[in-house]
């Protein structure tokens, strides 16, 4: 399990990288998602949700654009075991489900799979494709659905090269707000 430090870390590290076909870095991605979040008034859950949907880009070393190779990173599973037991299980939900969102919104939104970037287009074929009517209505019976949209809208915008946000200590203080209490063992 991460701790909340931990992840402070991993983005200092490695936040810097460039986040695959988009004009931004990781942390840039990451910050951005968080203040979307953060502007619709979104509670300490879905704003870390926003933050660290992605993380498990940063937690592989699969170098840059794997989609380019016909690999799917598998990043929105990849980072739940280093968060359970910390982040609630509203945060994991929606960062588990952000991938099926956007195959979900690309089957029932009008004009959403046309305004993906070139690399969300490659990586939805990877990751399964647009659902059919029955995927769709069987993801929005799954507890946490809306937050994931919700997550998965501010993911598509935050791309934009040179834009502002409040660092990252700010929203790592709305992490640390929802984080669940690590218990004592008694040897």
């Amino acid at each position: 399990m991460l701790s909340i430090d931990d992840i402070e870390t991993l983005f200092r590290q490695r936040g810097a990288e460039q986040y695959s076909g988009e004009p931004v870095t990781q942390l840039e991605h990451a910050l951005q998602a968080a203040a979307l979040a953060e502007a619709e008034g979104a509670d300490d859950e879905l704003v870390t949700a926003a933050l660290l949907h992605d993380l498990g880009h940063l937690l592989q070393e699969l170098g840059p654009t794997p989609t380019l190779r016909g690999v799917d990173d598998l990043h929105q599973r990849v980072a739940l075991p280093f968060l359970r037991g910390l982040l609630p299980a509203r945060v994991l939900g929606a960062i588990q489900l952000h991938v099926d969102a956007k195959r979900y919104l690309c089957a029932t939104r009008p004009g959403y799979q046309g305004a993906l970037s070139a690399d969300s287009i490659r990586s939805l074929q990877l990751q399964g494709g647009v659902f059919d009517a029955p995927a769709a209505a069987a993801f929005m019976a799954q507890p946490g659905a809306a937050d994931a949209i919700r997550l998965r809208l501010w993911d598509d915008q935050a791309k934009a090269a040179g834009h502002a946000t409040p660092p990252l200590a700010h929203y790592l203080a709305r992490a640390r707000r929802c984080a669940t209490p690590i218990q004592e063992h008694v040897a």
